[in-house]
């Protein structure tokens, strides 16, 4: 625990400040309106599922809705309390060979952003796109991380941070919202970034909410523009199964695997060549 009273009483008044600039920020932005330019602030997993909606919908793909919390929401709970302060304070010396000082500070971390909570503005605004995306109602989305830095090309921070299925409520979803955003500070996540040279107050939590689909009617999978073994860009390889892609993601059961031969798209009857 790193107690409050290390942080100096100036740093208490631009934390003030800074809340007081947050509260005025647009913390939660529909799906439709987000681009990959975006990243920087929603993650990659929020900006391309933005991406994919401004660019698939037109071409009759449903792509289900829903809104991305930003990074300002995260900023705006570490600001709280002296939390940006105490959290670099608390991982400034921790041993990630250590296994067992990594999870004390790990489980510390997070508790300091749970305790914490998220600020008025930003539930207000979480609530409001929530009712926005269900009409009113209680349906049921998927709230899952997007940290601003799990998609680059030098580095992948993808399955370190919190996903949550079959979310319902608005109380609910926020709650979700801050696991997520607590879950930048996950074991795995915490000795990543010491290993590969970035700061802990570099990265930071964003989340995407998203309406949930029926599974039971469908299959969900992946869809690689090129043959992620080889490199070869010929084909577009799918791959997927029944259900919502947990028991994949799980490793539970091995997915139906199809290869598309690009060139042959339209003219083929099959192109189809696994």
């Amino acid at each position: 625990f790193v107690p409050c009273s290390l942080v100096s009483r100036r740093s208490l008044v631009v934390n003030l400040s800074k809340e007081q600039h947050l509260e005025k920020a647009k913390h939660c932005i529909p799906l439709q309106e987000i681009g990959l330019d975006d990243l920087p602030k929603v993650g990659g997993k929020t900006a391309s599922l933005g991406e994919m909606i401004q660019q698939l919908t037109p071409l009759g793909v449903a792509v289900p809705g829903g809104f991305g919390v930003s990074s300002t929401a995260y900023d705006a709970v570490l600001d709280r309390f002296q939390l940006r302060e105490r959290l670099g304070l608390l991982l400034r010396d921790v041993d990630v060979n250590n296994l067992t000082d990594l999870a004390n500070r790990g489980r510390q971390a997070r508790q300091m952003i749970m305790n914490a909570g998220l600020p008025d503005e930003v539930i207000h605004q979480i609530e409001d796109a929530y009712n926005v995306i269900s009409n009113g109602h209680d349906v049921s989305v998927a709230v899952r991380s997007s940290a601003t830095a799990e998609d680059l090309p030098t580095a992948s921070f993808a399955g370190q941070q919190a996903s949550f299925l079959n979310v319902v409520g608005k109380h609910c979803v926020c709650n979700a919202v801050l696991e997520c955003l607590a879950s930048v500070f996950t074991d795995r996540a915490i000795a990543y970034r010491v290993h590969n040279g970035f700061d802990h107050m570099d990265v930071k939590g964003a989340v995407s909410v998203q309406l949930m689909v029926r599974s039971d009617l469908s299959s969900s999978g992946v869809a690689f523009t090129l043959d992620p073994d080889t490199g070869f860009r010929d084909v577009v390889v799918i791959t997927g199964s029944y259900g919502l892609g947990e028991s994949v993601v799980g490793g539970k059961i091995d997915p139906d695997e199809i290869q598309v031969f690009k060139p042959m798209i339209g003219k083929a009857e099959d192109p189809i060549i696994k």
